[in-house]
């Protein structure tokens, strides 16, 4: 093997380990894994392409500045598209990251086939033109919790409560961060310290954010999946989950049974052309907004206390139309 063959191979290694340890690691600790002496690590750092820091006598890959070299197929990166139009829908701030990540994948697309490479790139500028709320803040909070993904490095956070407006400040250890269409919003869940309870943060009430200089070890239990598979939406549970029976209009069942709506969900139709509906939900109160998009069309069976807020809720909008003035011709 040459020279040239053999600093190739340590500058690999060299990138791999720093990629695979965010505390970073020292010159000496590179050398004694891939068994070169430490004045050898310091001549090849000199020709690293990652973008490579020295602090406090560490070493640490630019996790903001690392390109990652990813090849799609042409399914595949339609797929990333769509993923981002969803997106697109759901949020309401400028993302120049998105914006930039779907440039590049539409010019990647350019030869291999031109209208959907013109789309994607059309659809870039949904992530970063006026018709966005351009939110500096926001956009600083989504950067730093990558960075504390990435790096597996606590934050300190200053966190608002939606009830009461309360500001608490909190070392969080982010785990997951996930994104809830009827929200519209973007969540972070994760541990709490000293408490070491976990807690689910909407972003857009998280008023200062900054990194620490401590790590956290990722949890091997933690599964997403798991967490949200009797969630509605973003809203999980320790407790049992909750049996809600809907009952859909023949109006309406078509259209029902053309989505799948949750995991557990079962569907009965009826001799009238309506259907039953029934699903363990975590927390029913995060279905309100869906149940009452379907107006007169769906009725709550089960649980009481849903049909019964559902039921006063109705009453209430009913009574806001009993005086309505008819319209006047002049």
């Amino acid at each position: 093997m040459s020279r040239v063959e053999k600093k190739s191979i340590r500058l690999s290694q060299i990138e791999t380990l720093l990629l695979d340890h965010p505390e970073g690691l020292t010159k000496s600790q590179i050398a004694d894994r891939i068994n070169v002496h430490r004045s050898t690590v310091s001549r090849n750092l000199c020709d690293m392409i990652a973008p490579v820091y020295e602090d406090n006598g560490r070493l640490f890959i630019d996790r903001e500045c690392y390109l990652v070299h990813l090849h799609l197929s042409l399914h595949e990166a339609l797929s990333v598209h769509l993923a981002g139009r969803l997106l697109s829908t759901c949020i309401e701030r400028q993302n120049p990251h998105t914006a930039s990540a779907f440039r590049k994948l539409g010019l990647a697309l350019e030869t291999l086939a031109p209208q959907i490479s013109r789309f994607v790139r059309s659809s870039a500028n949904s992530f970063d033109d006026e018709t966005k709320r351009n939110d500096p803040h926001y956009q600083q909070v989504l950067e730093i919790l990558t960075l504390s993904c990435a790096n597996n490095q606590k934050v300190r956070l200053w966190y608002r409560s939606a009830e009461k407006g309360v500001v608490k400040e909190h070392i969080f250890c982010p785990y997951f961060i996930e994104v809830a269409a009827a929200g519209q919003a973007i969540y972070v869940i994760g541990q709490i310290e000293p408490e070491c309870v976990q807690r689910t943060y909407r972003l857009e009430r998280i008023e200062r954010i900054e990194l620490t200089a401590a790590y956290y070890t990722f949890p091997n239990d933690f599964d997403s999946d798991a967490l949200f598979s009797q969630a509605w939406g973003i809203w999980y549970s320790e407790q049992d989950p909750v049996t809600v029976r809907l009952r859909f209009s023949a109006a309406v069942a078509k259209r029902v049974r053309e989505t799948r709506w949750h995991l557990s969900e079962t569907i009965a139709p009826l001799d009238d052309g309506s259907l039953l509906w029934r699903a363990e939900i975590a927390e029913p109160r995060e279905m309100m907004p869906w149940i009452r998009g379907w107006g007169c069309d769906v009725e709550v069976l089960e649980p009481v206390w849903l049909r019964e807020r559902i039921a006063v809720e109705a009453k209430r909008t009913a009574a806001l139309y009993e005086d309505c003035p008819q319209n006047q011709e002049e």
